[in-house]
């Protein structure tokens, strides 16, 4: 079986000085790899084919057989690294709490440690009013996009 350190210190290899970031990488039993990366942009399809290209470029085939497949991580997967809410801060997110607790609003000043959430409060009888919620990172179960249709 791939080991998933080989294929992380081939990814960090490729990534070293570009705006790419790594999110997750994951190796079955049946050696399908699989790769997640983004930008701060979004990652672009020759992006992902580079990286593909040079992670290939590392394994042996005749040695052991593989399946590689590198994207970005999809609108509907919780954040996995830091990088992922700092690309996204000023967006709307969900965020479910260690509790079980779930919160929606727009994610502000992320750190090394946290973030905070800003969601509306209704108060009856006045207009909705914004708060900050702060959040430490130990306390999140998880954070996903929240996709919004215009």
């Amino acid at each position: 079986m791939i080991e998933r350190a080989k294929i992380e210190e081939s990814v960090r290899e490729y990534i070293h000085g570009k705006d790419l970031f790594l999110v997750a990488v994951k190796v079955s039993s049946s050696n399908k790899i699989t790769v997640l990366a983004d930008t701060k942009e979004g990652i672009t399809i020759d992006e992902c084919a580079m990286l593909h290209h040079h992670i290939e470029k590392g394994l042996d085939r005749d040695f052991e057989d593989f399946e590689l497949q590198v994207s970005s991580p999809g609108l509907d997967m919780p954040f996995g690294v830091i990088e992922q809410y700092y690309k996204n801060e000023g967006k709307k997110v969900s965020v479910v709490d260690n509790e079980g607790s779930k919160y929606t609003g727009t994610l502000k000043n992320v750190t090394k440690g946290g973030f905070d959430l800003e969601i509306e409060i209704k108060v009856k009888g006045k207009a909705k009013e914004l708060k900050d919620v702060p959040f430490n990172f130990d306390q999140i179960k998880s954070t996903k996009i929240v996709l919004t249709i215009k």
